[in-house]
């Protein structure tokens, strides 16, 4: 049996990432995975970084990583309002001016995505992790999208499991499909924010992927997923924040994850 971590979207939480790193103590995967957003939104984008590197643990870009690895003003998010879209423009601002020269190269070389290939009995499994989808680091695949449209994604990028973040909302959809003549799965697996949800629970969120010599796409249930909670001090991340040049509202977005 393996047991993998994988989380996403810490956007500078270091008081989250420290909860999620003594949550691990406990759960004790066998290899963890990050998908990307290391900054952005608040004051420890280069604390962030640090940790993550200190403990080698194998990342890939999130669209503020791409933009702030490049000096970009734009972070390639998706903003419904006017006012939202300021206080995202400010939000980079920041990020550029607070990011080390290092640490800056560092989300500069990060990779598009990570692919596992598993040959744990007579076939193999086949999993990807990307920020936002494959086709685009930050394409937002929510868990109301078409079914066809979301199977074809997977289809084509030849994953019989996805993990992917960029929304901050938790999901695990199973796609159902016929091979060989037999019933196989797909599935598809948002896992949430770690430092930023926006699911209604302000506590950090990761996925927990467990797999055994009996984990196959013909048997939906020997892929199992569980999202774990991280509890955390929100009330220090939320005045770091309003300490700090950054817009308030990024406070009450943390206390009240929306």
């Amino acid at each position: 049996m393996t047991r993998i971590a994988l989380f996403s979207d810490i956007h500078a939480n270091l008081p989250a990432l420290e909860a999620f790193f003594k949550h691990l103590e406990t759960s004790q995967p066998d290899a963890i995975y990050c998908l990307g957003d290391l900054v952005g939104y608040n004051i420890w984008p280069n604390e962030v970084i640090h940790e993550i590197r200190k403990r080698g643990i194998a990342t890939i870009a999130g669209n503020y990583d791409y933009g702030v690895g490049r000096r970009s003003d734009d972070c390639g998010c998706a903003y419904k309002t006017e006012e939202d879209k300021a206080r995202g423009v400010e939000s980079i601002s920041l990020t550029n001016q607070w990011v080390h020269d290092k640490e800056r190269q560092y989300l500069r070389t990060l990779p598009a995505h990570i692919r596992l290939e598993y040959q744990l009995n007579d076939e193999q499994l086949s999993i990807l992790m990307v920020h936002g989808s494959p086709r685009k680091i930050n394409e937002y695949l929510f868990e109301d999208r078409d079914e066809k449209s979301m199977y074809r994604i997977l289809e084509t990028a030849q994953a019989d499991l996805m993990f992917f973040g960029h929304t901050h909302k938790p999901y695990h959809r199973v796609l159902e499909y016929e091979l060989e003549g037999r019933k196989a799965y797909r599935h598809a697996i948002n896992i949430g924010s770690l430092g930023k949800p926006k699911d209604g629970d302000p506590r950090g969120c990761y996925v927990m992927l467990t797999l055994d010599e009996n984990s196959s796409r013909f048997s939906k249930d020997s892929i199992q997923v569980e999202f774990m909670r991280v509890a955390y001090d929100v009330e220090k991340a939320a005045r770091a924040v309003e300490e700090s040049p950054l817009p308030n509202a990024f406070a009450e977005m943390l206390r009240n994850a929306y």
